[in-house]
């Protein structure tokens, strides 16, 4: 398993429960008991850790590499019953932004998020999780035939960013966001976006237009990552620590600015740590929200949704 730097405390208690495990294996001594107290140990000084993190852990929590990502979230939360759509119907098939329909508990929902990789060659086959327009395409096309069937939506969202690159932009990257935020905001179906990861710029907010927007508990959602601000304030990404403070990117900080509708906590000691249980957790998270959101009328839930975003960031002066 990976740890990150500030989860050394962690490491150390559990490479001396793999050594006691192994002594004993060898001896044929029973430490049963003492295992146990190590075990509680480990909870305690996980729920210590994860407490106490600061901004920028929180970004390194976000992109531990044994987090689950998007289709690991879809196959657990739909049973294996998910079927992948493909193309934008224009330009190709982008391996970062993958959807599809999959059934929960009996209920048809259209599930679209952003895909990392799990080792370096299916990273480069995903783009780092970075979409190209035709992956925003691809969403959209999705979203539409999701209304058609009058079938919920259901985001995903976990990128760097939309990809950069020269020919995204020749492609019309930004029109292809921007697009995207225009449909989503009238969309007659309801959307529930969640942050399993990183939530970065308009890379993230190009699916994040929906009634309910609930960020996992070490997640982070910004116009900018702390490093590319902290490159463009000081010109070195040695104050990145500094730049997510500024940026007010947590969870915490976003419910507290009222950007987002919830907070889904994590099992002790992060996702990665029991993704089993955290599948659980964002199931049932869905379809609370779900339930919910039937009840009312499209047109109700349309300008709930518009009159929602359009109040963020609204200053009134006497």
């Amino acid at each position: 398993m990976t740890y990150l730097d500030f989860e050394k405390p962690i490491a150390e208690l559990i490479e001396q429960q793999e050594k006691m495990k192994q002594a004993a294996a060898k001896s044929g001594v029973d430490i049963s008991k003492t295992l146990q107290e190590l075990d509680e140990k480990i909870v305690e000084q996980r729920t210590k850790v994860y407490k106490n993190l600061t901004p920028w852990q929180r970004v390194q929590a976000s992109r531990h590499p044994e987090r689950p990502y998007t289709l690991a979230y879809i196959e657990a939360i739909t049973e294996g019953n998910f079927m992948e759509l493909h193309g934008d119907r224009t330009v190709k098939d982008d391996k970062a932004m993958v959807g599809g329909f999959g059934s929960v508990n009996g209920q048809t929902v259209m599930f679209i998020g952003q895909q990392k990789g799990t080792n370096t060659k299916t990273r480069q086959y995903r783009n780092f999780g970075m979409p190209n327009p035709e992956g925003y395409r691809k969403a959209l096309r999705l979203m539409k035939l999701a209304e058609k069937f009058n079938k919920p939506v259901v985001t995903f969202i976990d990128t760097p960013g939309a990809y950069p690159g020269l020919e995204a932009e020749e492609r019309g990257q930004g029109e292809a966001i921007a697009r995207n935020l225009f449909e989503m905001a009238k969309l007659r179906v309801p959307i529930i976006c969640i942050i399993i990861g990183e939530g970065a710029s308009g890379g993230a907010l190009g699916i994040g237009v929906g009634d309910r927007v609930l960020m996992l508990e070490n997640t982070w959602y910004s116009v900018i990552s702390p490093e590319s601000c902290s490159s463009i304030l000081w010109r070195s990404w040695d104050f990145k620590e500094k730049a997510a403070i500024g940026l007010k990117l947590t969870a915490d900080d976003m419910m507290g600015q009222k950007l987002i509708d919830g907070i889904i906590r994590e099992p002790i000691g992060g996702a990665h740590t029991s993704p089993a249980e955290m599948f659980s957790i964002v199931k049932t998270e869905i379809l609370s929200h779900i339930a919910e959101l039937k009840q009312m009328k499209p047109d109700e839930r349309i300008k709930q949704r518009i009159d929602k975003f359009c109040s963020m960031g609204v200053v009134v002066e006497d």
